[in-house]
C-alpha cells in the first residue's frame, strides 16, 4: 500500500455511524487511505509522512452545516450584533448600540443590525420606529429579529422605502400599525420594501464576506456548508462572487449553492445562465432552488393549523404564497431539474409544500430519487412524516432552535406542540436523513451546542423539551455529517472517514465520547480542521508544527 501523506493517531477516531471507531487514520492525496489500529496505520508511514498526535482528543468527519446563509453571515459580521448572548437584553441596550453605530456613519447612510430577540429583552417587546428615530435621527435604520423574518425600521428607512400610512400590505407580508400609527415592524415579504432600497454590496465586498464567513466555519470544524438563499440580497452578483471566490481559491469551505427562487429572486437568470443542479467549480456545487413558505415560530409568523397560544388568538401565522402560486413554482423548479429546498416551519406551511411536491410528481418527472427537502420542518404531524418517507422528501432541521428558542416555543404554541418539534430520534427511526444545521446567522454556528441539544434536548435555560427525542452523540454527529451530505448527493465523497472518501476531519478539544454530554454546551471547541488532507485550521498551532 502507498505511503501516507498524513497520519492521525492517539485518540478515538469516529469514522461513521455504521463504521464505529478506529485508533488511527492515514491520508494520501487528499483522501482517506486507511483506518485501523495504531500498529496497522503506523506501518503506512514513511520518511515524508506527517504525523498528528491527537493526545486523547476525538476526531470525526468534517462537519456539514446543511442549512445556513454563508454569504449573509459574512456580511452580518460587519453589522451591529444584537444577539442576546452579547448582552443585548433590553431595548435601551439595543438603542445604545444603534446610536453608537450611527456616530460612525454619515447622515443618510444606512445603519443595519441583526439578532435581537424581543422575547429575551427585559421589556418583552420589539423596539419601535420612534425609539430608533431618537437613537439615529439622521440615518435610516433597519434591525432584524434573530429569525430574520421580522424587522424593525425607523421613519427615515420607511421614507426611503416609500412606506406610508396608505401603503398596501404586500401579499405574504405584514406592516404593523397600532393606534393608526406605523410602528416600524415589518414581517415576511413586507421586509422586501426596505431591502430593495438598501445599498447593494459590490462583488469585491461579497467575496470578502464569503471568505470571512468560510474561515469562521473552518474554525468551528465545518468543511461543508449550504448557502440557503443565494441571490436574496444582491441578485446575480452573489453568483458572480461565489464563482470568482471558487476560481481564485478564496472559498474556504465546500459550498452547496441553493438559488433564491422567490419572485424577487434570481430563478430565471440563474437557470438561463446554466447555474443548475450538478454544476461544479472547485469547492462550489449547485443543487437546489429555495422558496419561502412561511415565517418563524418565534416571530409568530410560521403558518400553523392551530392558532398561537400567545399574542393574538386569531393569529395562525403567514403564508408567503397562495396554494396555487406555491404549487406552480414547485412544479416549475422540479421540472427544471432543481432539487427543491423549501422553507416551511409550521404544519400548515409544511402541508402546502408537501402537497405541492406530491402534485409535481409525474411519469416524465418523478419525485422519487430527487431528495427534495423541506427546510426547518419544525412542527409537522405524524401523517406528514409518513408521506415524506414515502416520497423520499428529507427534513433539514435546526436542533439548535430547541436550545435557543425552546422555552419560547412552549410560550408561543404550548407544551404539546413544542415537545413534538424537531423530532430527531423519530426521523432517524423512520429512515429519514435529518440534516442538522444552524440556519446561521439565525442561530449560533457553534456545532457543539447543536450536538448538546440533540443528545439532551435541553434549552439554554435548562428546560428539557421532550427527552424522548434525544439521540446518542454518534447519531448526532451522523446527522451533522452523513445526513447533510445525503441531502446534497455527496454522501459518497464526504461524511465518513473510510478509504476513498475525501479526508475532511474535525478534531475536538477533548474526547467528547468519553465526557459527560454537559461539556458540549460550553467547554468544547474545534482544535483542528482538515479539508481534503490539508490542515486548514489549527487553533493552538501545535498540530501544524507536529505535521512538519
Amino acid at each position: 500500500m502507498s505511503q501516507a501523506d498524513l497520519i492521525l493517531s492517539g485518540g478515538p477516531i469516529f469514522c461513521g455511524l455504521a463504521e464505529g471507531f478506529a485508533e488511527a487514520l492515514a491520508v494520501k492525496d487528499g483522501r482517506v487511505l486507511a483506518v485501523g489500529t495504531a500498529e496497522e496505520i503506523a506501518a503506512l508511514g514513511g520518511p515524508t509522512t506527517a504525523h498528528v498526535d491527537l493526545a486523547g482528543r476525538a476526531a470525526m468527519p468534517g462537519l456539514n452545516d446543511a442549512h445556513m446563509h454563508l454569504l449573509p453571515f459574512g456580511l452580518g459580521l460587519s453589522e451591529i450584533n444584537l444577539r442576546p448572548e452579547t448582552g443585548a437584553r433590553s431595548i435601551d441596550e439595543v438603542l445604545r448600540r444603534v446610536a453608537e453605530a450611527a456616530k460612525g456613519k454619515a447622515p443618510g447612510e444606512w445603519v443595519l443590525g441583526r439578532g435581537y430577540d424581543h422575547n429575551e429583552l427585559a421589556e418583552k417587546r420589539h423596539p419601535t420606529a420612534e425609539e430608533l428615530d431618537r437613537a439615529a435621527p439622521n440615518n435610516p435604520v433597519s434591525i432584524k429579529r434573530t429569525c430574520g423574518h421580522v424587522s424593525v425600521v425607523n421613519t427615515l428607512a420607511m421614507r426611503e422605502a416609500g412606506i406610508g400610512h396608505n401603503t398596501p400590505v404586500p401579499d405574504g407580508g405584514m406592516i404593523e400599525r397600532r393606534d393608526n400609527k406605523l410602528t416600524g415592524l415589518l414581517a415576511e415579504r413586507a421586509q422586501r420594501l426596505v431591502i430593495d432600497v438598501q445599498p447593494k454590496p459590490d462583488v469585491a465586498t461579497l467575496i470578502e464576506a464569503i471568505e470571512r464567513a468560510g474561515e469562521h466555519m473552518l474554525s468551528q470544524g465545518f468543511t461543508s456548508v449550504m448557502d440557503a438563499a443565494v441571490g436574496m440580497y444582491a441578485g446575480m452578483d452573489e453568483i458572480a462572487a461565489y464563482e470568482e471566490a471558487a476560481s481564485t481559491g478564496r472559498l474556504p469551505v465546500r459550498t452547496w449553492v441553493c438559488v433564491y427562487g422567490n419572485p424577487d429572486g434570481i430563478a430565471e437568470p440563474a437557470y438561463a445562465g446554466g447555474y443548475r443542479f450538478g454544476r461544479e467549480n472547485g469547492l462550489l456545487r449547485y443543487g437546489a432552488m429555495k422558496v419561502f413558505g412561511d415565517g418563524s415560530a418565534g416571530g409568530l409568523t410560521a403558518a400553523m393549523s392551530q392558532p398561537y397560544a400567545s399574542g393574538d388568538p386569531d393569529n395562525y401565522g403567514i403564508f408567503c404564497f397562495s396554494d396555487d402560486e406555491m404549487h406552480g413554482r414547485l412544479k416549475q423548479y422540479h421540472e427544471q431539474g432543481y432539487q427543491l429546498a423549501i422553507h416551511a416551519i409550521g404544519d400548515a406551511a409544511i402541508e402546502q409544500v408537501l402537497s405541492g411536491i406530491e402534485a409535481a410528481d409525474s411519469e416524465e418527472n418523478p419525485i422519487a430519487g430527487r431528495r427534495h427537502r423541506i427546510e426547518h420542518c419544525g412542527f409537522l404531524t405524524p401523517g406528514q412524516r409518513t408521506r415524506m418517507v414515502a416520497a423520499g422528501i428529507e427534513p433539514v432541521p435546526q436542533p439548535v432552535f430547541v436550545y435557543e428558542f425552546g422555552d419560547l416555543y412552549v410560550d408561543c404554541v404550548g407544551e404539546e406542540r413544542a415537545f413534538a418539534s424537531y423530532p430527531m430520534r423519530t426521523w432517524l427511526a423512520e429512515g429519514q436523513h435529518p440534516a442538522a444545521s444552524s440556519d446561521a446567522p439565525v442561530s449560533t454556528t457553534d456545532p457543539f451546542k447543536n450536538l448538546f441539544t440533540m443528545v439532551t434536548r435541553r434549552t439554554n435555560k435548562g428546560t428539557v423539551i421532550n427527552a424522548d427525542e434525544a439521540i446518542t452523540l454518534e447519531q448526532a454527529i451522523h446527522a451533522y455529517t452523513y445526513c447533510g451530505a445525503y441531502t446534497q448527493f455527496a454522501e459518497n465523497e464526504v461524511s465518513r472517514l473510510v478509504p476513498g472518501q475525501l479526508a475532511d476531519i474535525c478534531v475536538a478539544s477533548q474526547d467528547i465520547f468519553a465526557a459527560d454530554p454537559a461539556v458540549l454546551e460550553h467547554d468544547v471547541r474545534c482544535d483542528l480542521t482538515v479539508r481534503g488532507g490539508e490542515i486548514v485550521f489549527d487553533r493552538l498551532g501545535q498540530f501544524a508544527q507536529a505535521a512538519q
